[in-house]
C-alpha cells in the first residue's frame, strides 16, 4: 500500500490521540529515513530524542540481536544474568547507588513521585496524606491522570479530572518562587532542566545551582527529570552537568532504550531509594532482560564522551546557523543538539512550517503554536545540518514572499 492507503486505514482504526506529519516510514539507518515510496528524509526529532544515538546503530542493534535469541522477559519474580551489569552501570554512570527500573518516562516519573513521597514520610517525618511536591508551569513530565494533573496545559489536563493532590506549581526558571513555594510538608522539587516539550526553554544561567542550594537547605529532594535533555542531547551526559550539579533523583527515559524498546529508571542514592520495599512498587517488565541489554549498549556508548562531545561541537555550528537565519525567526533557544525555534506567527504555524519542511525532506515537530523543535540524532553529520538549515532558510524566504 501506498501513504495515502495507510494513513487512511491509520485514521479509520486508530485513536486520534496523535497529529501525525503526512510521512509513513518504512525504514531508516543512522539519522536519515525512508517513506514507503523510497523518499528520504533527515530526522531532526529522532523520537522526540529516543534516538540519539541514530537508527540503526550497530553496538545497540547487536546487543539486541544477541539478547533475543537467550533471554527476553523472566519479570522480576526471578534475577536474570544482565539485570547486574545494566543497574551497576547506571548506578555508576549517575554517580549514585541504585536503580529502580521502569518502561515509559511517565511510569518512571510516577515512581519518583511515589520514591519521594514515602522518602517524605519515612525519612523527613511528613504527617500521612501532607506531602507536597512542587512543579513548575509549562512542565511536562507525560501522560497519566496523576502528572496531567499539574500541567499547566489545557490540551493536556482539560476533560482527565479529578486530579490528585499534593502539587505546587511555580514559574520556571525563577529559584524565589520555588523557595517561597517550599513549606514543612515538601518532599520534592521535581523539573526538567531544560524544558522540551514547552519549547527548549533553557533557564536562566545559575538556576539550577540555586535550585540545588534551596533543597539542599530545606531538606527537599530534587528530582530532575532528564528523560529529553539527558543522556548526551545538550553536550553532557546530563542537563544539570552544565551547572555542576547533582540532584538527589535522576529520572531517565526515551534514549536509555536506544530507539529500539521503551527502558526508563529512577537513580539515586541508597538513603532515598532504600524507602522503597518489596511489593511496594514493580512493573512486569520493568529490568527485563532485552532492556538490561540494550541500556547497558546505551551506557557503553556514553562512557566514551563521543557523544557528548558531538552534541557540544555539533550543537556550537547548529545554532551559529540558527542565529544567521533573520526575519521570520522571533527567537532561538537551546542547548547542544537540540532547539527550539519561534516562527514569526505572520508567516505560518508550527505545524505549517513543519509539513513545508517535510516537503523538502526535513522532519520536525512543531509544539505551542508558533515554534518548531529541532533535535537530531547525535550522530547528524555537520553537512546533513547545513543542509537542513538550508531548508528553514529557504521555507522562511518563501513564507515571506
Amino acid at each position: 500500500m501506498n501513504s495515502e492507503e495507510l494513513i487512511r486505514l491509520s485514521e479509520s482504526h486508530s485513536a486520534h490521540n496523535y497529529h501525525p506529519l503526512p510521512v509513513v516510514i518504512s525504514s531508516a539507518d543512522g539519522a536519515w529515513v525512508t517513506d514507503v515510496e523510497g523518499k528520504r528524509y533527515l530526522d531532526c526529532l529522532a523520537g522526540y530524542s529516543s534516538l540519539n544515538f541514530g537508527h540503526g546503530n550497530p553496538a545497540i542493534l547487536t546487543a539486541a540481536r544477541e539478547q533475543l535469541d537467550r533471554l527476553t522477559l523472566t519479570s522480576r519474580a526471578f534475577y536474570h544474568d544482565r539485570f547486574a551489569e545494566f543497574v551497576t552501570g547506571l548506578s555508576e554512570l549517575c554517580g549514585k547507588d541504585m536503580v529502580l527500573p521502569m518502561n515509559t518516562g511517565a511510569e518512571a516519573v510516577e515512581t519518583a513521585i511515589k520514591v519521594a513521597r514515602k522518602w517524605g514520610y519515612e525519612v523527613k517525618g511528613v504527617a500521612p496524606g501532607q506531602a507536597n511536591i512542587v512543579v513548575m508551569e509549562d512542565n511536562f513530565h507525560g501522560r497519566t491522570t496523576t502528572i496531567v494533573g499539574f500541567s499547566t496545559d489545557p490540551e493536556s489536563r482539560d476533560g482527565f479530572g479529578p486530579f490528585s493532590p499534593g502539587f505546587r506549581v511555580v514559574k520556571y526558571g525563577s529559584a524565589e518562587a520555588i523557595r517561597e513555594a517550599i513549606d514543612e510538608n515538601t518532599v520534592a522539587v521535581l523539573l526538567e532542566p531544560i524544558q522540551g516539550e514547552a519549547g527548549v526553554l533553557v533557564p536562566p544561567d545559575g538556576y539550577l545551582t540555586a535550585v540545588r542550594e534551596i533543597c539542599t537547605d530545606n531538606n527537599v529532594l530534587f528530582v530532575a527529570d532528564e528523560i529529553q535533555s539527558g543522556l548526551g542531547r545538550t553536550g553532557e551526559t546530563f542537563a544539570c552537568d552544565h551547572e555542576r550539579v547533582v540532584p538527589d533523583m535522576y529520572v531517565l527515559g526515551k534514549a536509555l532504550g536506544g530507539g529500539v524498546v521503551p527502558v526508563s529508571a529512577v537513580v539515586a542514592n541508597a538513603d532515598v531509594m532504600g524507602v522503597i520495599g518489596p511489593g511496594q512498587h514493580g512493573s512486569t517488565f520493568g529490568g527485563n532482560p532485552l532492556a538490561c541489554a540494550v541500556g547497558d549498549a546505551v551506557i557503553g556508548l556514553l562512557r566514551t564522551g563521543e557523544y557528548q562531545a558531538r552534541a557540544r561541537e555539533l550543537g556550537a555550528f547548529l545554532h551559529a546557523r540558527l542565529a544567521e537565519l533573520g526575519p521570520g525567526v522571533a527567537a532561538v533557544r537551546g542547548r547542544g543538539l537540540w532547539a527550539g525555534i519561534d516562527i514569526d506567527p505572520s508567516l505560518g504555524t508550527g505545524r505549517q512550517i513543519s509539513e513545508a519542511l517535510l516537503r523538502r525532506g526535513v522532519l520536525v515537530k512543531d509544539t505551542h503554536g508558533s515554534t518548531i523543535r529541532l533535535a537530531p540524532p547525535l550522530v547528524v553529520s555537520r553537512d546533513d545540518l547545513a543542509w537542513a538549515v538550508d531548508q528553514l532558510s529557504a521555507v522562511l524566504r518563501e513564507a515571506r514572499a
